[in-house]
């Protein structure tokens, strides 16, 4: 079997680079550990910055998401039992859209498989070859038969425990990690949103948030210990905590119910350096993770899928290499400012085990300087919606 491009893994960043490219006439092949049904029920997060909506635009895949998808302009940021709003459309003329990892992933299989991509589930044991080289192939199999498949490029989009990364070898990659000391409990529930836009809360009980799916479908996370197992909380101890840490106004107008998904995140930031080797180029979770604080994974995975496309685009079409000898220095230089944005905001949200008082005191004269200085919260909007390809 021979192609143009491998992509290793099936999730939105290695289904949207396939896409983009089949739509320019770039001939892939996307190779998913798992089967569909699986990939489809993974529960993310969907807080999309105006380039990702951009891109679903140019794959030919934005029609429901601009139609269902949930527009906002601003975000509440609440502390001490107050609230005040940033203004997104306001700081820098654009917004975010809300709209569910799980129909992002759908839009894309469905246009996949209207163009006849080619999308192999099930793989196994798969493995990297002559990735130094000018022709690298991936050896995998399905159902015990071994394929190969030949190719110019490898995308790796297959995540933090995928092959990709790991075949880099250990003197040529380094590895960032900062591990925070709490996770997010999440809750999934069949009842409208507390409000129209997303609260986070500062509380001395620790972070939370209200967010959303839809209009009928609500997602709501605290912050939880480390060591903190989903059978540690009921849904009753659950709802009474969280209208504990957010304001008054808004607990009071909660409409609680039984949870339909449960789950645990752990907090961490991730890079790892380079993000290409020879023909092999990292995308999304495999080089770098960020904590869920501002929404940051799929779009950061995004803005690689669009520097990696560009870059494929330009040496299939005009024979333009620049794009590609660039894409780590171009992606890593977009990356490390998202995780100094989902740092920052992380830092300002949570309270830490070893908190002393001036920590305290600090974190609360930084939300009141963001509260009442317009610059302030013009950096916030911007790193919020996102900064520029």
């Amino acid at each position: 079997m021979k192609t143009k491009v491998v992509i290793i893994g099936g999730g939105p960043s290695g289904l949207l680079l396939g896409q983009l490219l089949s739509r320019r006439g770039i001939d892939n092949i996307v190779l998913e550990r798992r089967s569909k049904d699986y990939v489809l029920g993974r529960i993310r997060a969907g807080v999309l910055e105006q380039g990702f909506v951009q891109l679903m635009q140019e794959a030919g895949c934005a029609d429901r998401l601009h139609a269902e998808g949930i527009v906002h302009d601003g975000t509440v940021l609440a502390c001490g039992g107050t609230a005040f709003r940033i203004d997104f459309k306001q700081h820098t003329g654009s917004q975010v859209v809300v709209y569910g990892q799980t129909e992002v992933t759908r839009d894309l299989y469905d246009a996949r498989e209207k163009t006849d991509g080619q999308t192999v589930f099930n793989v196994e044991d798969v493995t990297l070859h002559g990735v130094d080289t000018d022709a690298p192939h991936v050896r995998y199999s399905v159902d015990g038969v071994v394929h190969h498949v030949a190719c110019a490029f490898i995308a790796g989009c297959d995540g933090f425990h995928g092959v990709s990364r790991k075949s880099i070898p250990r003197d040529v990659r380094k590895e960032y990690e900062k591990v925070y000391p709490f996770g997010w409990l999440g809750v999934l529930v069949e009842k409208p949103p507390v409000y129209h836009e997303l609260i986070y809360a500062n509380s001395p009980r620790g972070f939370a948030l209200c967010s959303m799916r839809s209009e009928t479908l609500s997602r709501y996370y605290i912050q939880c210990a480390v060591q903190d197992s989903v059978h540690d909380w009921s849904d009753a101890a659950f709802w009474q905590e969280l209208k504990r840490r957010i304001p008054a106004p808004y607990a009071d107008q909660l409409i609680t119910g039984p949870s339909i998904e449960k789950s645990i995140a752990p907090m961490r930031s991730f890079v790892t350096e380079p993000m290409r080797w020879g023909r092999l180029f990292l995308c999304g979770d495999a080089a770098h993770i960020v904590p869920p604080t501002g929404a940051k994974g799929l779009n950061t995975a995004a803005s690689d899928v669009h520097y990696l496309y560009q870059g494929l685009r330009a040496f299939y079409e005009t024979g333009d290499q620049d794009g590609l000898a660039r894409y780590s220095e171009k992606a890593l230089g977009r990356v490390w400012k998202t995780q100094r944005f989902s740092w920052w905001l992380s830092s300002l949200m949570h309270r830490y085990p070893d908190q002393s008082e001036f920590d305290a005191k600090i974190q609360m004269a930084e939300l009141e300087f963001l509260r009442s200085n317009r610059a302030a919260q013009k950096t916030m909007a911007q790193g919020y919606v996102g900064l520029p390809y």
